[in-house]
């Protein structure tokens, strides 16, 4: 719990801040004098003063922080320190600054998703197991052995690269160009189509339901018994299990019911072993299973054998995806909000602060690979959720500037008050949704 919680306070510290900086940044660059730049909310407990007069502040409550500008000029101020205002800036310069503050998250994403590709992440090649017969997949052509090379002309290296470019068409419906590789080197081009499907986050994953799944590992020897079997025929750590008696390519738990079939009767084994093809005749011990069963053992300790790839790319390259990936979750994310709206998604997909913690941990605890990838998600949603046309978001700013715009002069003070209580309505609304979703996950 507490890591999860140190988790969820680093990311989204780093995220809010970040957003933050944006709207400083440009800020400064407009000539709006900063009051007070502060990293967490509350209490501060630290405090500097640079020589532009802005103070920065550390806060008691780190969950963001925020950036506090003169609005207008105070009593008395001379002309000079009155510009320095925000509310005497121009239109473009007051867009600029609101528009800083969601374009420095969507940046950031597309910098940890350029780091990433930069440094390399090692991850399952997209190599598939055999489709069920009724299922889209099969009905494409698929079957088990095939490697994704490509989706709609995008290359791709492994199982998560080959989930993000069916993404759109595994939830949205529609057709995707496919290129495989078959165990033997050849290629083909299957064509996968979908209908458009319920996108439920506690429902079946959208990849195993178009019957795509990732093929099965091979059994490998993590271990070997001393006096079993297994160490009489010459098994050894690392070795990988090809075959057992007649089953080709078995699954470790296929390949212990193979085993629990033939006890005391002479089996053969082949098994890679430093790169060379090797038969091993086992045969396994006769013992006495729960429920008096009798079956045969060869005193093994087996392992998993997933075909791994790293999957990195040069500095342009990298470039080029992070700015691509960002664009397209961005894209992704605003047609999933459009079909929340008409109903063909279900309002379960909206998370609050506690899903959130979840993922933060989880993905801390897997890797900082994981984690940053799940940073630069969270940062496209911030960036997209603020710049929502919702009164009180930055979105709401710009309305109101592009309603300043048409009309020639700022919106009337009545259309601000009646809009900061539609907009309180409707995160009151959506936070309410948010923790209900949380809580019903929680103890579900």
């Amino acid at each position: 719990m507490l890591f999860t919680l140190i988790a969820f306070v680093v990311a989204l510290g780093v995220l809010v801040t970040f957003h933050e900086l944006g709207h400083y940044w440009v800020a400064r660059l407009c000539g709006v004098r900063v009051l007070r730049f502060s990293v967490g909310f509350g209490r501060i407990l630290a405090r500097r003063t640079d020589k532009q007069g802005t103070e920065w502040a550390l806060s008691a409550i780190p969950l963001g922080g925020y950036v506090k500008m003169l609005d207008e000029p105070e009593p008395g101020a001379t002309p000079q320190q009155a510009a320095q205002a925000f509310n005497q800036k121009t239109l473009g310069q007051r867009s600029a600054i609101v528009l800083a503050g969601p374009l420095a998250n969507l940046l950031l994403a597309a910098v940890l998703y350029t780091f990433l590709n930069l440094v390399g992440t090692s991850e399952p090649a997209a190599i598939l197991a055999e489709p069920p017969a009724s299922s889209a997949a099969a009905r494409a052509g698929f079957q088990g052995g095939d490697r994704i090379v490509a989706v709609n002309g995008q290359p791709v290296q492994s199982w998560s690269e080959a989930r993000w470019q069916l993404l759109d068409v595994l939830t949205g419906g529609g057709r995707a160009d496919t290129e495989v590789e078959t165990a033997t080197g050849a290629k083909r081009e299957l064509q996968l189509v979908l209908a458009q499907g319920n996108v439920d986050p506690d429902g079946a994953d959208p990849m195993a339901e178009a019957g795509l799944r990732l093929a099965s590992p091979q059994p490998r020897v993590a271990g070997v018994n001393a006096g079993s079997p297994g160490e009489r025929a010459g098994l050894r750590a690392g070795d990988i299990i090809l075959a057992v008696g007649g089953l080709e390519r078995p699954s470790a738990s296929a390949m212990v019911a193979e085993i629990q079939k033939h006890p005391g009767q002479p089996l053969s084994l082949m098994v890679l072993r430093d790169g060379a093809t090797l038969t091993v005749p086992v045969t396994p011990s006769a013992e006495t299973a729960e429920g008096g069963a009798v079956v045969g053992r060869i005193g093994v300790m087996l392992g998993a054998d997933f075909p791994m790839v790293t999957v990195r790319y040069g500095p342009l390259d990298s470039m080029a995806r992070g700015l691509s990936r960002t664009a397209d979750t961005v894209w992704l994310s605003l047609k999933m909000m459009g079909r929340m709206v008409i109903g063909d998604v279900s309002l379960r997909n909206v998370s609050g602060p506690v899903t959130i913690a979840d993922y933060a941990g989880q993905t801390a605890r897997i890797g900082l690979a994981a984690y940053i990838g799940f940073l630069a998600l969270i940062s496209v949603s911030i960036g997209v959720l603020n710049l929502l046309p919702i009164p009180m978001l930055d979105g709401g700013h710009l309305m109101y500037y592009v309603l300043e715009a048409l009309r020639g002069k700022p919106v009337p003070q009545k259309w601000l008050e009646n809009g900061q209580r539609i907009g309180l309505g409707l995160l009151a609304a959506l936070m309410s949704l948010a923790f209900f979703n949380d809580f019903s996950r929680l103890f579900s």
